[in-house]
């Protein structure tokens, strides 16, 4: 997080990247999505000195998530199967399509 941050987005930062991890993301893959996402979050709020016209002008992190929860049709991506897989200790997933991996997670 940068020098000056509030608390809120230090906290912020930490649901975040303990969310992605939680998803099956690796340690340093999970920080970048926090701090991409509470820089952004900062640059939509005028907390930051610079923001890039993207980060102003486009739709907030937030909404973007809640459009691309696996809500819809075709449920959860093959990563995300698989990450929750390798949790499991399902063994044979590597050579698993996404349908194979649905039926073995029970989705």
């Amino acid at each position: 997080m940068p020098r000056g941050s509030s608390p809120k987005r230090e906290r912020q930062y930490e649901h975040i990247k303990e969310s992605a991890e939680q998803r099956g993301e690796s340690e340093k893959r999970a920080e970048e999505i926090a701090a991409r996402t509470v820089n952004k979050e900062r640059a939509r709020a005028g907390e930051s000195r610079t923001a890039s016209r993207t980060s102003t002008q486009d739709m907030s992190s937030s909404r973007r998530g809640g459009q691309r929860s696996h809500s819809g049709a075709e449920g959860p991506t093959y990563d995300q199967l698989y990450a929750e897989a390798r949790r499991r200790g399902i063994h044979g997933r590597s050579s698993m399509n996404k349908a194979e991996l649905k039926r073995e997670l029970g989705k």
